[in-house]
């Protein structure tokens, strides 16, 4: 059986697939690459209907970067997947502390999620950074209860929970407020890996070297 062998000629290949299902969405660059690095990520072009990039989100996201700004994870999964090394580059980290202790002891002693706990143990630290919520929908409710009552303002937050239990509307809650701009997809689908596509294709666009 013959297949392509060479990794980019297998993204090449790929994206090829992909473009005929954005040629109509009337997309800038910017945004053309995250809806593909999402599709890429997952293998579903019905993603192409669902994504919402508010105006200003990715314009954001890229600021934060640049000037060394960090990025606070609800799951090791999205901490793991995104290129720390690209994102060193400019002085950045990723932060997660679902699994600290102090986390353990909020979240049961206020009888909540334990990435709903690190989001509110996170607090002031989410001012001017980047949330990236790909795994739980309590996160990104805490997250947005942040914003409305403590007056807390991360530069951007993406919010792509996945399940049937709050996902969609957590997102939904997200897409309609106007006070910080957003990538979310719309429904029950999303994920970790989809969180980890953004944030690396938006690192691609300051830097693709791929080191």
């Amino acid at each position: 059986m013959d297949f392509i062998k060479q990794p980019m000629a297998i993204e090449s290949r790929s994206m090829e697939i992909i473009a005929p299902y954005l040629s109509s969405l009337n997309l800038n660059d910017e945004e053309l690459k995250i809806y593909s690095r999402i599709i890429h990520a997952t293998g579903d072009v019905e993603y192409a209907s669902i994504i919402k990039i508010h105006p200003f989100a990715i314009s954001s996201t890229k600021s934060v970067i640049q000037r060394g700004g960090n990025i606070f994870t609800d799951v090791e999964m999205v901490r793991t997947g995104i290129n720390k090394r690209n994102l060193k580059k400019f002085g950045g980290e990723v932060f997660c502390r679902i699994s600290d202790d102090k986390v353990k002891i909020i979240a049961e002693k206020e009888k909540i999620t334990r990435s709903m706990a690190a989001m509110r143990d996170f607090g002031k630290d989410l001012d001017g950074a980047i949330v990236a919520i790909g795994n739980a929908p309590t996160a990104l409710f805490e997250v947005l209860r942040l914003v409305r009552e403590e007056k807390i303002f991360p530069a951007v937050i993406i919010g792509v929970p996945v399940g049937f239990v709050g996902a969609a509307d957590s997102k939904a809650k997200l897409a309609a407020q106007n006070e910080i701009p957003f990538i979310t997809v719309n429904g029950t689908k999303g994920g970790s890996s989809i969180a980890v596509a953004i944030v690396n294709a938006i690192l691609y666009l300051l830097d693709n070297s791929r080191s």
